[in-house]
Order: structure tokens, then C-alpha cells, then sequence
């Protein structure tokens, strides 16, 4: 069933009077963090995940790593929205799992509430899982098939052994009701649905232990435009009515733009920039935010020449088995110099920069987003095809 077919019955995000609204916020009655609230959820340190490559016949060893996650260093408040963004392959989901601890780190440290899960065993973990969810990237494989959407979204209550008042099935419904889909649906299987509806089943999933935090991984980018806006609007208000803290992870800037109040920037394994959504959107400092910037799309309705800034990268990300020494966006950067190859940037606060705005760049940008007085563009064949004269750039190697 296509999104585009089931899209007209897929239920509005606005809740009937009486319905799932009232019983959300009885669930989360007392434990809603305040909007401003500045209690330290989550604080991840130094954190690291390193494939290792086995070769060698006919003994099998270790002949090199690929360093999906290195280094990376973020906190998360009670209550607040936290976006994670970055090219394909620079290791956001990665560093989700990590979160979860559905993947054991190599280094690094995991604090949740106070309590190092970074290497904890599976008996400590039991507790942790229920206030730690996840919901899934595809909407598809994330579910089983074989399995009703009541015995779906139940599962996590019977794992963990909890009755609610009413027994499961009624809770359940409850829950189906919150997201916008039918408590009739209780007895279908995910094949009958549409992917936006299977994405408010993941959700409902998510939400059936009451969790504290949770890791969406790219909750909508296999989804239709339309039924994305549903979905992130629900996840809004289950933020808003139930006070959960979220680490959106997405490559979408304007959706992440939408849902998080902080916003970090991650490439190729390291966080390059962070800080509030209007520092990061409006005045960012790091070369690689600019240029991702630069590339979304505006709509020029009067017909007038783009007043924002113009840079288009070359190639792809390096590999992450052989990163580039020091700073690693250096290969594609308009800005490097010697010192970029020599010494890794740390992350942290420079001149001119909002208190919690951090950037790990030798040779900040200003935070200015109108446009140069010569486009950045290091592709030579894109410089070819549009006519203009590409910026010349030092490789350090």
C-alpha cells in the first residue's frame, strides 16, 4: 500500500477532544521537565567506534579499522530536542547505536543519569533499556512482519514485565490512539499499513515504556514530504505533552532546523560544530557548516539573484579507513593551510561566539551567510558547466 494511496487516511496529528491527548499527559504527569530545564540528561565523551578489517589466509587478523565514530563529545538536557546532522557516512547512525548501546564502544565514555554505561554488562543495562529507545530509520524492516501491530508495540511491556492498569492491550490502544492511528488497528499486520503509518507504529513502540530519551534515526527520511510533516509534528508533541529528550538524527537541515533547539554538525566521525539553532543556522563559524548550508535550496519567488553565499565542495568524504592527519575536512576546505594536515582542532568556544557555540576549525568562517564576492566552488567540472571561475585551493597533504 503506497503512502500516496493511504495519505487521505491517515489521521490529522490534531487529537479528538477526550482522546489520546488527555491520556498523554496523564502518562507523563509530574516527570514534564520544564522548557528551560537545564538538568544533564546524557554527556558522552571521547566517544569511539572502530570497525576492525580482518585479512590474512589462512589465519585471519586485524589489517586495518574504519573509524566510524572518533572522538566525538555532545551532551543532551532533560526535555530538549538535539540534532545531529552530516553527509551520508559520516557516522550519525553509528554514533545513535552507540547512544543505545545496541554497539559496544572501543573508547570513550557514555553517562547517562549519572552512570557510566559505556562498557556496562547486560544485567546493568535492564534498567537503562526502557528509558533509552529507539525509533528506526526504515519504516519497513523495523518492524516484523509476522507479528500483529499489538504484539509490536506490547513487546517491550511484556519483556520487561509490566502490567499497566487495564492490562496491555488497553494501553496499547491507548498509545496507537496517540499517535494518530486507529486502536482498531490492533490485530493488523505491518503490510496493511502505508510507511507513515508503519513510522507511527515505531513511535507508539518507542513510547510504550515511558522512555526519558530517545534516538530517532532518520525517523522520516524514507518517507513522502507530506506524510514527514506528520511525523515530526507528532514527534513535537510527544516531546511537548510527555517532556522526552530526543537526539534527531537526520541529513534534512530544514526538518532538523524545525525540531531541535541544538544542533550539532558531524563529519566524517567528529563533531566540527555545535551549539544553539540560531548560532548554528544564522552565524556559523566552521567551513563545513557554510557549505552545507549553502547547499539547501530556497525558493527565489521574485526572481532575484540569491542573496546567500555560494559553495559547492569536490568529491566525496574521504574514507574513513584512512582518514586525513589534523583537521579532516581539510581535503575539501577553501581555508587549509600547513597547520590544518599537522594538528587536529579541538572543539571549542572562540571568539565572537554565543556560550555553548563550539567549533573545531584553525580558520573560522564569519558567521555571515550572504553571498562572497566570489563564489567557492572547488569542483572543476562543475566550475566548467556553470561558466564560473572555481576558488584555487592548496592541497595539504
Amino acid at each position: 500500500m503506497s503512502d500516496a494511496a493511504t495519505a487521505k487516511d491517515e489521521p490529522k496529528d490534531a487529537v479528538p477532544e477526550g482522546g489520546a491527548s488527555n491520556s498523554l499527559s496523564e502518562k507523563g504527569e509530574g516527570r514534564v521537565p520544564s522548557p528551560g530545564s537545564r538538568e544533564r540528561l546524557l554527556t558522552v565523551e571521547g566517544l569511539t567506534k572502530h570497525f576492525p578489517i580482518m585479512g590474512g589466509f589462512p589465519f585471519k587478523r586485524q589489517v586495518g579499522a574504519v573509524q566510524a565514530v572518533d572522538g566525538v563529545d555532545l551532551t543532551v538536557n532533560a526535555g530538549e530536542s538535539f540534532g545531529l546532522v552530516g553527509e551520508s557516512g559520516c557516522g550519525k547512525s553509528t554514533t545513535g547505536r552507540l547512544l543505545t548501546r545496541l554497539l559496544e564502544p572501543t573508547a570513550g565514555k557514555i553517562d547517562y543519569r549519572g552512570q557510566d554505561i559505556s562498557h556496562a554488562k547486560r544485567r546493568d543495562l535492564v534498567p537503562i533499556r526502557s528509558e533509552i529507545q529507539m525509533i528506526f530509520q526504515d519504516p519497513y524492516s523495523s518492524l516484523n512482519p509476522r507479528q500483529t501491530v499489538g504484539s509490536i508495540v506490547g513487546g517491550p511491556m511484556e519483556i520487561n514485565g509490566i502490567n499497566p492498569p487495564g492490562g496491555r492491550e488497553k494501553r496499547v490502544r491507548e498509545l496507537l490512539e496517540t499517535v494518530g492511528l486507529n486502536p482498531e488497528h490492533y490485530n493488523r499486520f505491518p503490510h496493511e499499513f502505508s510507511g507513515g503509518q508503519r513510522q507511527r507504529i515505531g513511535v507508539a513502540r518507542a513510547l510504550a515504556l515511558e522512555p526519558k530519551l530517545i534516538i530517532a534515526d532518520e525517523p522520516v527520511s524514507a518517507l513522502d514530504v507530506s506524510i514527514q510533516a506528520q511525523v515530526v509534528n507528532l514527534l513535537q508533541k510527544v516531546q511537548r505533552e510527555m517532556g522526552i529528550a530526543f537526539v534527531f538524527i537526520a541529513h534534512d537541515l530544514a526538518i532538523v532546523r524545525h525540531f531541535s533547539q541544538r544542533v550539532a554538525v558531524m563529519y566524517l566521525g567528529k563533531i566540527v560544530e555545535v551549539g544553539d539553532r540560531e548560532s548554528i543556522y544564522n552565524s556559523p563559524r566552521h567551513p563545513y557548516t557554510h557549505a552545507l548550508l549553502s547547499a539547501v535550496p530556497e525558493a527565489d519567488l521574485d526572481g532575484q539573484q540569491d542573496e546567500r553565499e555560494r559553495i559547492r565542495l569536490a568529491g566525496d568524504v574521504p574514507s574513513p579507513i584512512n582518514p586525513p592527519s589534523g583537521c579532516r575536512f581539510r581535503t575539501r576546505c577553501w581555508k587549509a593551510q600547513e597547520k590544518c594536515a599537522t594538528e587536529a582542532p579541538p572543539l571549542v568556544q572562540i571568539s565572537g561566539n554565543r556560550e555553548g557555540h563550539l567549533t573545531a576549525c584553525h580558520f573560522p568562517e564569519e558567521g555571515d551567510l550572504t553571498a562572497r564576492s566570489e563564489a567557492v566552488v572547488l569542483d572543476p567540472a562543475l566550475a566548467a558547466i556553470e561558466g564560473v571561475e572555481g576558488t584555487a585551493v592548496t592541497k595539504i597533504d
